[in-house]
């Protein structure tokens, strides 16, 4: 190592502390170098030694001691003595002979059968039984009083001198007792001298004061001529600044719409509580598909039903899941319950934004996205949410066409740095032709979404005349993709540290 480099690196207080050290033999805790050093708080030791590490000068040496203190007993006994002690001098004051009761007299009522316990333990008196309990000193009792005893001698001693270090069969006499002592782990530190710390502050440290820090007025008055400006490392460690920024779906979900609206696309937005009218008839899902059962889907208590406003176009879907209507399909073939489609539920897509958009708008053309969140009764596990978002879209304008569906996702998917995009057949109720997308990704292919052209049994009851082309793509697969995750959970728990560490761009 560069000795002569190091030296010119060091800051004014790493400079003290290793002369600091050097006096005090290569060793010292941190309280010593303050003293011997000359600092004006001891947050600059601290400091400095962090440093004087980084740079191999110096090596920390920490330990964790025991220390003991008074406790709420304990200082009840610094001013009235020890109960056992109290009732001895009692029974020297009674002739050496007292009954139980004589102890209340000297002692409170909680002390007394410490006091008798503490009396025998010690051999100070004798206990025997006549018709009152009856307490009577001994000769090793008449020696103790006075003599003093270890527990008192600790009792002063941390009276005095709180926060003491003692062995732990030292502290024995006291730490059998309630409340009488409190004990605390400290941290001890010691900083050391290393071999090529050593060598640096033997070669000679000048402390003299230095510029660390460049400003105006320094540079105006001319006073950079007259003092050293202290070199800096670039290289040495230092600690990472995290200031805040959007969470990383917030991101995503910035940049998602962004695209689609650089793409010429209007984004609308929709109610969580939706009719089954809305969310699935209208949409072409039979009463009796599996998706409307109780394990698939919330329903809602309050409100349980949505009364259904748009009488014709009730007729007309009740028409369609019958026999088809006018469309040329054979419908499913069952009896339409407006009971059914009136039951409230927490939208399970968002294709019902968009259902609505074309019911309200059915003139052509329109290029339209919702962005939001959608409710399933799924498991939670690595990959799935009963709570998540979806990235819904249509075109509808004239003699749109599926090539133009693949040519949206595919532009779509590789602005979002997706370069290797396909599709492959699929299938939905509500959609004919329908077909998955997926993208390749660390070596495998990844399914992220569904698209197809809405079938007519959607697109003429609500006077859409057009193809409609629409798509459904999941927000948090993406992302899992984005940011290298294999747990969608992930994306939900407030991990600081991932959260600090995932760029902004």
């Amino acid at each position: 190592m560069d000795v002569e480099k190091t030296i010119k690196e060091l800051s004014l207080s790493e400079k003290k502390v290793l002369l600091a050290l050097l006096k005090l033999h290569g060793k010292g805790s941190p309280e010593a170098i303050f003293k011997t050093g000359g600092f004006s708080q001891d947050v600059e030791v601290a400091n400095a030694a962090s440093w004087l590490q980084s740079k191999k000068l110096v090596t920390m040496d920490n330990h964790i001691k025991t220390v003991y203190s008074l406790g709420k007993e304990g200082k009840r006994f610094i001013e009235k003595g020890l109960p056992e002690k109290r009732a001895l001098n009692h029974l020297s004051e009674k002739k050496g002979t007292i009954t139980l009761n004589d102890l209340s007299v000297v002692l409170d009522s909680d002390e007394i059968s410490v006091a008798i316990g503490w009396l025998k333990t010690n051999g100070w008196a004798t206990i025997r039984k006549e018709k009152d309990i009856i307490l009577e000193i001994t000769d090793k009792g008449k020696k103790a009083l006075s003599e003093v005893t270890d527990a008192e001698k600790l009792l002063r001693l941390l009276h005095e001198h709180p926060e003491q270090e003692i062995e732990k069969n030292t502290i024995k006499p006291l730490a059998s007792r309630k409340n009488v002592i409190k004990e605390k782990e400290l941290i001890t530190s010691s900083i050391i001298l290393t071999e090529y710390g050593t060598k640096v502050v033997e070669s000679g440290l000048e402390i003299q004061e230095e510029i660390t820090q460049v400003t105006s007025a320094i540079i105006k008055n001319s006073e950079w001529k007259q003092k050293t400006i202290r070199p800096y490392d670039i290289h040495a460690f230092a600690p990472a600044l995290n200031g805040g920024k959007p969470h990383p779906l917030v991101k995503l979900i910035a940049e998602i719409r962004q695209i689609f609206v650089e793409m010429g696309f209007q984004e609308i937005q929709g109610d969580y509580v939706e009719s089954c009218f809305w969310n699935m008839d209208v949409l072409f899902i039979p009463q009796d598909h599996p998706a409307r059962e109780m394990q698939d889907t919330f329903y809602c208590k309050i409100p349980a039903t949505l009364p259904i406003q748009e009488k014709q176009l009730l007729k007309k879907v009740a028409s369609i899941h019958e026999n088809g209507g006018t469309t040329g399909s054979t419908g499913w073939g069952y009896t339409f319950s407006k009971i059914e489609g009136e039951r409230a539920l927490l939208r399970t897509h968002t294709t019902v934004n968009t259902i609505r958009y074309l019911y309200n708008n059915p003139k052509p053309p329109c290029k339209v996205f919702s962005l939001e969140k959608v409710f399933r009764k799924e498991d939670i596990d690595t990959t799935h949410l009963p709570e998540f978002y979806q990235i819904e879209g249509i075109i509808y304008e004239e003699n749109a066409n599926f090539r133009q569906l693949i040519g949206i996702l595919k532009e779509f998917y590789y602005r979002m740095g997706f370069e290797k995009i396909r599709f492959r057949p699929g299938y939905f109720p509500y959609t004919e032709p329908s077909m998955e997308i997926e993208v390749f990704w660390n070596g495998k292919w990844m399914e992220l979404g569904g698209s197809g052209i809405f079938r007519p049994e959607v697109t003429e009851p609500i006077g859409v005349e057009n193809p409609v082309l629409a798509w459904g793509l999941g927000l948090e697969r993406l992302a899992m993709l984005r940011y290298g995750l294999t747990d969608i959970r992930s994306l939900y728990i407030s991990d600081l540290d991932w959260l600090r560490k995932t760029p902004l761009l």
